[in-house]
């Protein structure tokens, strides 16, 4: 009841506060592991939850095989004593206090102070700290006095300062901090991370999902985890990454299953036994030089697989090898920089891991003159840095400027760029692990520079080039194919023409929602203009919610009468339930049931179709006026022998299919072979 009172106080998120979520409070507890006899402090203590899943820690530790506490009536005054909170807030003060008392403390010490800027405490010390501080910094920054460590005017820095300096010299601590603490190169970041590693405080970092603090922030977050004891025994630093926490990323953090929090507690307590943790996925173990090569980072996925050992030929980084930079956008608001331009400009959503030929983009020489935006020659590699696409790589044939999501890489006469390029290309998971952020993932000129690549002489990087350019033809050739293949015949004057409604009706048999047995077709379920329905189907019996679904069987044709999917006709094999979107039509003997689905995914269909649409947001077909739509019927015997031309040349289309998968392997193996993988 008392937390259903805290969830709902309107000062929630005020300052930065907000509540944190009970299973990443008692994990963390879980991990630092207070004892009996250790004092505990969170200096941000808000509602003191905290302190409250110590103290339950403690108490279930301290127990006989039945069940019974071992804890002696000392035991109990000590840690009642030994427990203290800070908090800047009257409120949560009070709050707190109310929260401890209700858990048996009869004189709770939760103090209003200002642990940033107070001195009154400074000279306490603790075995254990916990604590989730505040992460917004007052305008102008905090003004703090001289005996911190790391000079500062953030909040963020400042907690994670004080906390260091006030544990004792076995004492251990979990934070809550942003994201930024990690990896943001601002000088006080990069000292105070310089400080907790080589002072012997931090031993691991675990990373957090971007919406473990819905509904109050959607901010990026990790725990830091101190040990002054095991951190100076080890030349290392242990990563941990939680992907799911238990709970949906949404605003309403529903409850799902396959969380990770039971298996990074065994990791970290596994690690702090001694035992070796380096083949847990979950787990990134860095030396400390390798983290202090790198400016002190502390993104686990920056010293993952960085280097490949079992590559046949030496390692080299970009920034060895080759020059880097990036560009500019001149102003959008001075239509001079854009209007008649005649200089290429390219955005890193343009790059879409490809050989660049031509860009649609353009500026002006005004433009390029008063920006940023710089030239870069042909055979420049590009790597999008920003957001959906950090990661993506291309090519450049033709001379073009950048923006500033664009790192241009160019190479030096030991590395040819289209080996650079299909190196790069083939490791975009590698690169996009680099990236930092949550929402928009980056990944900056640096982390690329340091990249390491296997560089072969220059005749085997010729000889690999070579191989995967031959291989990409043969691909090129069947996608041709592929994409641009659609059924099609010859219309004869002298065939009848009948309406759609005159041999077929539309065949809407609801099911009930919750009769999830039955196979379900979607509209992302049917492959445009083939008909092709995906494997996955059969396997797919998820409840589809209050929406309702219709029956189909064999002898149905689906009908996808959205206007983004008007060419989504399929003609199913078995029985199932689709969406309400597609609508299932039996056709009479007059015509062939697949010579009406190729119909009805032509462009004529499709235009008329259009003509009939209804609905502003989701434009639909008009079931009733797409009737009217007119067909042409040869007679039975023709309309086989059309569907039996037209299979041939599915059939073939299909080869192609298969030709683009066989040799798209054949490149991952190559570079794989690179790689040493």
């Amino acid at each position: 009841a008392f937390e259903y009172l805290l969830s709902i106080m309107g000062s929630q998120g005020d300052a930065g506060q907000f509540r944190t979520p009970r299973h990443i409070i008692d994990m963390i507890v879980e991990i630092v592991d207070p004892q009996k006899t250790d004092s505990v402090l969170d200096p941000a203590c808000g509602t003191a939850g905290f302190l409250i899943s110590s103290y339950k820690h403690i108490l279930e530790k301290n127990k006989d095989a039945d069940g019974n506490s071992t804890l002696s009536a000392d035991d109990r005054k000590r840690m009642t004593d030994n427990f203290a909170g800070y908090d800047i807030s009257p409120d949560m003060v009070r709050l707190s206090r109310v929260n401890m008392y209700l858990h048996k403390f009869i004189k709770p010490k939760i103090y209003e102070y200002d642990t940033l800027t107070s001195l009154e405490r400074w000279d306490e010390t603790y075995d254990v700290i916990l604590a989730n501080p505040p992460f917004m910094t007052p305008k102008g920054g905090i003004i703090p006095h001289n005996r911190y460590r790391v000079p500062a005017k953030r909040s963020e820095v400042l907690f994670v300062d004080y906390i260091a300096e006030h544990l004792n010299p076995t004492g251990k601590a979990g934070i809550i901090v942003p994201e930024g603490i990690v990896f943001q190169s601002a000088g006080a970041y990069k000292s105070l991370r310089k400080f907790l590693v080589d002072d012997g405080l931090l031993f691991a970092v675990i990373s957090l999902p971007s919406g473990v603090f819905n509904p109050y922030s959607g901010v990026k977050t990790c725990i830091l985890l101190f040990d002054r004891k095991i951190a100076k025994q080890k030349d290392e630093i242990l990563f941990v990454k939680i992907n799911n926490d238990g709970y949906g990323l949404g605003a309403q953090r529903r409850e799902i299953t396959g969380s990770d929090i039971p298996d990074v507690i065994k990791i970290l307590k596994d690690y702090k036994e001694g035992h070796d943790v380096s083949d847990c996925d979950l787990a990134t173990i860095a030396s400390k030089e390798d983290i202090s090569e790198q400016d002190y980072i502390l993104v686990g996925e920056r010293y993952k697989g960085s280097v490949t050992a079992d590559s046949n030929y030496p390692m080299f980084e970009i920034g060895d090898i080759c020059e880097t930079t990036s560009g500019g956008t001149p102003k959008s608001n001075i239509k001079e920089y854009y209007e008649n331009g005649d200089i290429n400009w390219l955005k890193s959503g343009d790059i879409a891991n490809r050989i660049i030929f031509d860009v649609d983009s353009k500026i002006t020489t005004l433009g390029l003159n008063n920006s940023s935006a710089k030239m870069l020659p042909k055979n420049t590699v590009l790597v999008a840095m920003y957001g959906a696409t950090v990661g993506q790589v291309g090519l450049l044939k033709v001379e073009s400027t950048t923006n500033q999501a664009i790192c241009g890489i160019l190479p030096n006469d030991k590395v040819i760029p289209e080996y650079l390029y299909s190196i790069l290309k083939a490791k975009r998971d590698y690169l996009i692990s680099l990236s930092v952020g949550g929402a928009q993932p980056n990944i900056s000129q640096s982390i690329i520079k340091q990249v390491k690549i296997p560089l072969p002489p220059l005749h085997i990087q010729e000889k690999i080039v070579n191989e995967i350019e031959g291989f990409q033809k043969i691909i090129d050739g069947a996608r041709q194919v592929v994409d641009n293949y659609k059924p099609t015949f010859k219309v004869e004057p002298s065939w009848e023409i009948v309406r759609l409604g005159d041999v077929c009706e539309y065949d809407r048999q609801m099911i009930n929602n919750d009769d999830n047995q039955l196979p379900y077709i979607g509209m992302e379920d049917i492959e445009s203009n083939t008909g092709i329905i995906s494997k996955g189907v059969y396997n797919k019996t998820n409840n589809i919610g209050n929406a309702g679904a219709y029956l189909f069987n064999e002898n149905h044709i689906l009908y996808g009468r959205l206007r983004p999917y008007l060419n989504k006709v399929a003609t199913p094999a078995f029985s199932g339930r689709c969406s309400t979107e597609l609508i299932p039509i039996l056709v009479s003997d007059r015509i062939n049931k697949d010579f009406l689905s190729i119909m009805l995914r032509s462009e004529d269909s499709v235009n008329f179709a259009m003509g009939t649409n209804t609905g502003a947001r989701m434009p639909r077909t008009d079931m009733n006026a797409f009737k009217n739509f007119p067909i042409p019927l040869p007679t039975a015997e023709l309309q086989q022998k059309i569907m039996m031309q037209i299979n041939e040349e599915i059939a073939i289309v299909e080869q192609n299919k298969r030709l683009i998968e066989i040799f798209d392997q054949k490149i991952k193996d190559k570079i794989s072979e690179v790689w040493g993988d």
